[in-house]
């Protein structure tokens, strides 16, 4: 990795004290100097977000944490499956890697307990994305090398 390898971590801010767990964890992987945090309101404002970070060209790879939990009004499963999605099409369209550290857990409570198991649980998946971005990344840059070097030899 390069030191110019550049993170955009974009948290929703729906339930912040769990979601915020994995940026702690993302910046026990990754320095905090390469990575820029970017807050939105809901899980539903990350891909765009995403996508529109992707396109300035600033970021080798975009985060993305949300909690999406069932409040009882709509089904948590089609907001989480639309946000993946979403994601998942930013990345493809940018070609700029885009991870999700999304979680919708079928049986959440607001307790104490609960509470405290998500965010003992978001600061590992945050680590687990820190360790598949910089894997990402370094891939991503080998290829690009590889391509490099097979172009300038075809020219």
């Amino acid at each position: 990795m390069t030191q110019l390898t550049r993170f955009a971590f974009v948290k929703a801010q729906w339930h912040a004290d769990i979601v915020d767990r994995a940026l702690d964890g993302f910046t026990e992987i990754v320095p905090h100097g390469q990575v820029d945090v970017i807050d939105v309101p809901g899980a539903f404002e990350l891909p765009l977000m995403a996508q529109k970070l992707a396109m300035t060209g600033k970021y080798d790879a975009i985060i993305c944490a949300a909690f999406v939990v069932d409040g009882g009004i709509y089904r948590h499963d089609f907001v989480a499956s639309t946000v993946v999605d979403g994601l998942m099409r930013a990345g493809l369209d940018t070609g700029v890697p885009v991870l999700s550290v999304s979680l919708t857990p079928h049986h959440y409570q607001e307790t104490d307990h609960h509470n405290a198991i998500y965010r003992d649980h978001f600061v590992t998946k945050g680590r687990e994305a820190g360790q598949a971005a910089l894997q990402t990344v370094q891939a991503h840059q080998s290829l690009a090398a590889q391509t490099d070097g097979v172009l300038a030899r075809a020219g």
